[in-house]
């Protein structure tokens, strides 16, 4: 037993600050861990009682019988200090701190916090908490907690394969509740409160080794850790997680272009796409998808069929498809041949297929139809949406569906739109078949989506390097940080520092008699906007524009003309640090960067083919591959820049922050045409 699995596998649990007294907190505990039939040793620690609800009580948890695997700690924030010194001397490896009065109040409550942390660290004990309600851990009937979803007085407590991870204690036993409500089982409810030692994800990284575990569902706060992010994304188990912060001014203040898109909340989602993660938006969908992590079927790929008794919900599942990122499968030939023989003639056997109300007089065309579907190699998902049937017509349906998950072994989604009233028996014998059920379509089909998620294969990328090379210096102009693209294997235009005019007229002639002049000012990103570009310059005008953008008060930097017939399309590329890490931010540059907003982020490094697909997921995307009598341009070429700008960084030290915009993507190859280097100040740089 890990220090933290003692949250649902102690063996013994001492109760600091247990009382006897009707609704104290410190009695709630008490009564849940004899109520719900803990098998382990209960420890009450109380000074005045030398028996609480009738188990004898200690002065100090020294004094009880050890070892004491598990110390929940509910006396007032001025006493946990001395709570957790006996904790230490006692030889608890963890204790959970119930107490409010820490961080969340304020300076002085955080200074209290810290202490009490760093007093824990140094006797080897970690800390749940403060100011969390607990955990619980179904199996072992372990009830750490005072929460009082179990003092209601009929609560099911059959142990599930979910586990609930919440650093809002409130919001996560109410969640649970709300999954008993709706059928579904959590196994282990935590609750982490200020994550002053013990965080979230810890606590999810440790379910996930629990073999029983099929789904892990988290409600964060803070911004997560990465490393523990990987660890968890690694363990194979799913994962969903609701993030709040979501409008929050997230973006830093940031000199590049790609600083100022890649938000905090826009690289948080970036990352956990990356790795396999699902981040929902509200306490609905973290339950809708607990619901299909409660099965262990997975698809192998992302193509749904939908069969339907009612057209208006085949429709909307089609549209919940696509905007779910899903594919609506084409059905096979053959699979069309036999449904034409099975479907009415007034029904549909193109994807969806619509065996219509006839199916309420004839309940073999659910077995004969769905028996097509799950034999058809194109189709990865199968999403069943009927309506308003009743009684005995819902209990066919049922049947007909868990016959043909067990036959074929697809993921089959339920969405079926119709008061409980109508089957009350029907969410039950759903549920017991192993089929996620949903009321409407689009909430089977956000599930399904999320099922995929967690499913598809991917190459997790390996953790970040220690930075050990350093990169261009704070000064780097655009001349050198080409230089220093040149060296990586990235393309960029013929060019150099013009002197003076005559040498201008020089350079220029050297790049092929039309070239692009540009003025090389220390601090002047955006060279465009204060009139330090010019392009189409010839050896007849060079000494007059030189001249022009020498006056600005820097270097001339003559470069050759790429793409005079624009025959390309113009990428922003960039990398700047966060608290998750480097991040690559590419999409549709040049002047329109801002104005059309279409960029990906990915976390560094990227996993072999990420750059592919975060340029195939721009909105843009169509217009890489030509469109209206454009010619396509090379997307292989710009993937491959991605990764070789991923590569190039991934040892710069912490707090640059590099735009490449434009990089120009040609019929063949990619060029970045201009690049600028700025530094966060040294206390943003870390953050």
């Amino acid at each position: 037993m890990s220090d933290i699995s003692a949250l649902w596998e102690a063996e013994s649990i001492a109760v600091i600050g247990a009382s006897e007294r009707p609704g104290a907190l410190g009695r709630k505990p008490l009564d849940y861990l004899l109520r719900y039939g803990y098998k382990g040793r209960i420890l009450p620690v109380n000074p005045r009682s030398p028996e609480i609800l009738g188990v004898p009580a200690y002065p100090s948890v020294k004094d009880a019988p050890g070892p004491v695997d598990l110390a929940l700690i509910m006396v007032s924030a001025e006493r946990v200090a001395g709570a957790v010194d006996d904790c230490v001397a006692a030889g608890v490896k963890l204790a959970v701190i119930a107490s409010s009065g820490f961080a969340e109040t304020g300076e002085e409550g955080a200074r209290l916090q810290d202490e009490i942390v760093a007093k824990a660290r140094a006797g080897g004990l970690r800390i749940i908490g403060p100011n969390c309600i607990g955990a619980v851990g179904y199996e072992n009937r372990v009830l750490a907690t005072f929460s009082p979803l179990f003092g209601a007085e009929s609560v099911p407590f059959e142990p599930g394969t979910l586990a609930f991870v919440s650093q809002s204690g409130a919001l996560g036993f109410g969640a649970a509740s709300l999954a008993l409500e709706r059928g579904l089982r959590p196994g282990w409810v935590v609750s982490t409160g200020n994550d002053a030692d013990v965080t979230a994800l810890e606590v999810l990284r440790e379910l996930a080794a629990v073999p029983e575990v099929t789904g892990l569902l988290g409600y964060l706060e803070d911004t997560p850790d990465i490393g523990t992010l990987r660890e968890l994304a690694g363990s194979g188990k799913p994962v969903a997680l609701l993030k709040s912060g979501r409008t929050e001014a997230g973006g830093r203040a940031a000199a590049s272009h790609t600083g100022a898109l890649a938000t905090d909340d826009r690289v948080l989602d970036a990352a956990l796409r990356g790795l396999g993660i699902v981040r929902v938006d509200d306490i609905d969908e973290l339950l809708d998808v607990a619901r299909v992590f409660e099965s262990e079927r997975r698809p192998t790929g992302n193509r749904v069929a939908v069969v339907t008794t009612s057209g208006g919900s085949g429709i909307l599942a089609a549209d919940a498809v696509e905007a779910h990122g899903l594919e609506l499968s084409a059905l096979e030939p053959r699979s069309k041949e036999a449904l034409a023989e099975i479907v009415p003639a007034f029904g549909a056997i193109d994807n969806p297929v619509d065996i219509t109300a006839t199916v309420l007089s004839d309940p073999s065309l659910f077995d004969r139809s769905l028996d097509v579907l799950i034999a058809d190699d194109t189709v990865d998902i199968i999403v069943a949406a009927f309506c308003v049937m009743a009684g005995p017509d819902v209990e066919k349906a049922v049947n007909a569906l868990s016959r043909a998950a067990e036959k074929g072994g697809k993921p089959i989604l339920v969405a079926r739109t119709g008061a409980d009233f109508l089957a009350p028996d029907a969410p039950r014998d759903l549920r017991e078949a192993g089929l996620p059920e949903y009321p409407t379509p689009a909430r089977a089909l956000r599930a399904a989506a999320a099922l995929w998620e967690v499913s598809r294969p991917r190459i997790l990328p390996d953790a970040p390097r220690p930075g050990t090379v350093p990169g261009p210096g704070a000064e780097a102009g655009e001349p050198e940080l080409k230089r220093v693209l040149a060296e990586a294997g990235i393309a960029v235009p013929k060019g150099r520092i013009a002197e003076n005019a005559e040498d201008a007229v020089r350079a220029v002639t050297e790049v092929g008699g039309t070239a692009v002049l540009k003025a090389v000012v220390p601090g002047l990103l955006h060279k465009t906007e204060a009139g330090g570009v010019e392009i189409g310059v010839t050896a007849d005008t060079a000494p007059e524009v030189h001249a022009r953008l020498a006056a600005l008060g820097g270097q001339v930097l003559v470069e050759e003309l790429i793409d005079e017939e624009g025959e390309g399309v113009e990428l922003i590329v960039g990398v700047h640090t966060t608290d998750l890490g480097p991040v690559l931010t590419a999409g549709l540059g040049g002047i329109f960067t801002e104005v059309l907003d279409d960029v990906g982020h990915r976390l560094l490094p990227l996993a072999p083919g990420e750059g592919a697909e975060l340029l195939a997921g721009l909105r843009g995307a169509r217009i890489l591959g030509g469109t209206r009598g454009r010619a396509a341009v090379d997307i292989k070429a710009a993937a491959e820049l991605l990764h070789r700008v991923g590569e190039l960084v991934q040892d710069w030290p912490a707090g640059f922050a590099l735009d490449l915009n434009p990089v120009r993507v040609l019929p063949k190859g990619a060029v970045v045409l201009d690049a600028a280097l700025g530094f966060e100040a040294p206390e943003e740089a870390g953050r």
